[in-house]
């Protein structure tokens, strides 16, 4: 809660300066689109409640986003973001198990510029990031013969986090620019879905998961 007590300060005092700011200059609408490739990390269970050491896989995200810049130094961008995001891991019985989740995200941002209309601008963005699962995957590969206790996979359809993240534009032309950066999300609810009933021998691989998300990215802004 601290942290997103100071976050949410950060957002109210950038909001602020935009608003005392946003005459500078004209406002301008710009729309694009992202490749993101993205790693996740997220606490998967073995039955006696300890963490299992997990491998991240690096999964493929596409994005369109939409904004507004207020003046050359602050704006406000909506995006979309499809994210396959995975975690790999081995299990006691040298089972190789894979959970997937596929999310549609939408973040809404706060951006600050060093300068917009600048050859090179740099930004910082920050801002709430809601996101609804589409697709969830609980895969094993390998024998469990001998295997006593059954893992149960369940995710909850809704997942709520900050997103915050840093990027560099290339204005090579007066209304194309290209973008590369960096984003990561914190998330601030537990993703889990335990509302299945279990038996005695069966645990959840997901208990008290918050997901973690970082991506790097690169694409293209159209301004108008």
């Amino acid at each position: 809660m601290k942290k997103l007590a100071i976050v949410l300060a950060v957002i109210f005092t950038c909001l602020f300066f935009v608003r005392a700011h946003a005459q500078e200059t004209s406002a301008t609408f710009y729309f694009g689109a992202r490749f993101m490739p993205t790693i996740s990390d997220f606490d998967v269970r073995q039955s006696n409640g300890d963490l299992y050491k997990t491998s991240a896989t690096v999964g493929f995200g596409f994005s369109g986003l939409a904004g507004l810049n207020l003046s050359n130094h602050f704006g406000l961008q909506g995006e979309v973001i499809y994210s396959a995001l995975a975690q790999e891991y081995v299990d006691e019985l040298n089972v190789k198990r894979n959970i997937n989740l596929d999310y549609l995200n939408i973040p809404l941002l706060l951006v600050l510029n060093t300068n917009s209309s600048a050859l090179v601008n740099l930004n910082l963005v920050v801002g709430p990031q809601f996101g609804i699962l589409v697709k969830s995957d609980f895969e094993a590969s390998g024998s469990s013969e001998g295997d006593s206790l059954t893992a149960v996979f369940g995710a909850k359809s809704g997942d709520l986090g900050i997103a915050y993240g840093a990027g560099i534009d290339f204005n090579i032309l007066p209304n194309l620019s290209i973008d590369i950066g960096y984003r990561g999300v914190v998330g601030l609810i537990d993703i889990s879905d335990q509302s299945q009933s279990l038996t005695t021998d069966q645990y959840y691989v997901l208990d008290r998961s918050n997901l973690m998300t970082y991506a790097a990215y690169a694409g293209v802004k159209l301004k108008f």
